[in-house]
């Protein structure tokens, strides 16, 4: 299953991580909820594929440990969202569709 596109209405901000909003629920380690607004990962399906990393043009992504997860125990994080020129790339070659970016979602 997809990262929810419209994740922002259906779940409630719960913190903060690196800078960027984590939307719950959060349950560690098994339930991480998805990081960042702009640039939303779901971390409960991100496979750690590291495709988003390796393909950014503005280095949006950071790895983060993630242990005991049981889909990886490392995630992309959108450590720097605020860089994200919405080229789209991270969300067509995610291999799990656990990457959303949205340009009015802020």
């Amino acid at each position: 299953m997809a990262i929810d596109p419209d994740f922002h209405l259906h779940r409630e901000r719960v913190g903060e991580h690196a800078g960027h909003d984590v939307w719950g629920p959060v349950n560690e380690p098994e339930t991480l909820g998805i990081h960042g607004t702009h640039v939303a990962v779901d971390f409960d399906i991100c496979d750690g594929s590291g495709d988003c990393l390796e393909h950014c043009p503005v280095d949006v992504f950071d790895w983060v440990d993630t242990p005991g997860h049981p889909e990886s125990e490392r995630k992309a994080d959108p450590a720097d969202e605020s860089a994200c020129i919405d080229c789209m790339l991270c969300v067509d070659i995610c291999p799990v569709d656990a990457i959303d970016v949205e340009a009015n979602r802020l």
